[in-house]
């Protein structure tokens, strides 16, 4: 009980953050593409860790161990920073677009944000569904096994497949084109991590380099 209500801590200390970095660049409340964004988010937030908590709550410990801090490797600590400060940026340039009018998207476009976010956040739930050993940190476990099937069985990174997803999804759901430039800025810290967590694997995770010759795409299939 005491880790399910950590994790709804977390994932309510996020809903703060997103809607300081969201409401303040706006200034105003009066923004009801955020208010959609923030229930959707809190939607996929709690209902998995009400899920997982009481069947399987190392789930729930891996997911919570996240930043920079809890990397071990400096590429690693690189990337998520560089990874946070896109996706940062990606919400207040979305907030600024609504406030200055940079960009006209009309309703439909963020009625389809919400549906891409939607759809990002169910595939990296399910990808933690399919690989209960799926962390916030670059990490291997002893007797960790190599998950080839499912979403793992397209691509090798389901979970920053599902990344990608959310962070095109975002900035169309808030209304705003120009957002999404921070979502460009995000990939090539998301490469720089994919890279490096692949050398680690390979060397630590006995199976992966075997996988590698099974599933060929690390995170989009037929491009790379």
């Amino acid at each position: 009980m005491k880790l399910i209500l950590q994790t709804v801590g977390y994932g309510f200390f996020a809903l703060v953050v997103f809607g300081l970095l969201l409401f303040w660049p706006a200034g105003t409340f009066d923004y009801w593409q955020a208010w959609v964004f923030l229930a959707i988010y809190a939607v996929a937030a709690v209902a998995p860790t009400l899920a997982w908590g009481p069947r399987n709550p190392a789930v729930l410990q891996r997911r919570i161990r996240g930043g920079p801090a809890a990397e071990t490797r400096a590429a690693q600590k690189l990337a998520v920073t560089g990874l946070f400060a896109a996706f940062g940026s990606l919400l207040v340039v979305s907030a600024l677009d609504h406030r200055f009018g940079w960009s006209t998207a009309p309703t439909a476009v963020s009625v389809v944000g919400d549906v891409v976010l939607a759809v990002g956040l169910g595939l990296g739930i399910l990808a933690v569904a399919q690989n209960s050993y799926a962390a916030a940190n670059v990490t291997v476990e002893a007797e960790q096994p190599v998950i080839s099937t499912g979403l793992y069985g397209l691509v090798r990174h389901p979970m920053y497949f599902a990344l990608v997803i959310m962070m095109v999804g975002i900035p169309l759901a808030l209304g705003s084109y120009w957002g999404l430039a921070g979502a460009v800025g995000g990939v090539p810290f998301l490469a720089l991590r994919i890279a490096d967590e692949e050398k680690m694997l390979t060397n630590d995770l006995v199976g992966y380099r075997a996988y590698t010759q099974q599933v060929h795409y690390r995170l989009l299939p037929y491009v790379w």
